[in-house]
């Protein structure tokens, strides 16, 4: 992994800000080296709608905090069986693997092209990583991205082509984070009904920050 330049910016921070609130600041870049210090923070982008219509950058730090226990994600028997049919593989194509998160027939598609070129530039640096789900006849049929520092892995976002692919690609991340040494902690943002379905909790705000200063640091 290479560290880019810090950034530029004074970014919030989230230990201050007040409880319940998700937005927490507006403004700044997508370059890595602010993509870095945001997700080592506690923070993460994603736009916002302003009142009069206008999309900006927006700074999240949703409280309460979406995050998956490892030893909440049970493989069941349906997908342990799904899971004979694909074949997984990581880094192979981030691109690709954006590019599926980003299908604008998705509701609440929120991925634009800024995004796909600023995580693929982390990419580059060795911090953005993938894991891409291919069907037998080789084809990408789903997979997830996100962001990898130390202990910690924040889900970006995953997609599936057939069924089950999605979730073939969170078991293997599961399994890898399981075998790492030190604390670990699976960032999902929000506890969606689908992400509680494979585990997802919510914790405070504060908790979120206490696991992360220790994933961090593992």
């Amino acid at each position: 992994m290479i560290e880019p330049p810090p950034t530029a910016w004074r970014l919030p921070d989230p230990r201050t800000a007040e409880p319940g609130s998700d937005v927490i600041g507006i403004g700044a870049d997508l370059a890595p080296g602010t993509l870095l210090a945001a997700y080592r923070s506690g923070i993460f982008p994603m736009d916002v709608t302003l009142d009069d219509g206008q999309s900006v950058l927006g700074w999240w730090s949703p409280d309460p905090r979406g995050i998956i226990p490892l030893e909440r994600f049970e493989p069941s028997r349906s997908l342990r069986k799904s899971a004979r049919r694909f074949t997984t593989t990581w880094n192979v194509d981030f691109a690709a693997v954006m590019r599926g998160c980003a299908n604008p027939e998705r509701s609440s598609g929120w991925i634009s092209a800024e995004f796909i070129d600023a995580y693929s530039m982390l990419h580059v640096f060795g911090w953005a990583q993938s894991i891409e789900v291919w069907s037998d006849a080789g084809e990408l049929v789903g997979g997830l991205y996100g962001v990898r520092i130390n202990g910690l892995f924040a889900g970006e976002s995953m997609f599936h082509r057939e069924r089950d692919a999605s979730k073939v690609a969170l078991w293997a991340l599961v399994e890898h984070m399981k075998d790492s040494d030190g604390p670990q902690l699976l960032d999902v943002q929000w506890a969606t009904e689908h992400l509680r379905s494979l585990g997802a909790v919510e914790i405070p705000r504060d908790e979120y920050l206490r696991r992360l200063t220790r994933a961090l640091a593992s």
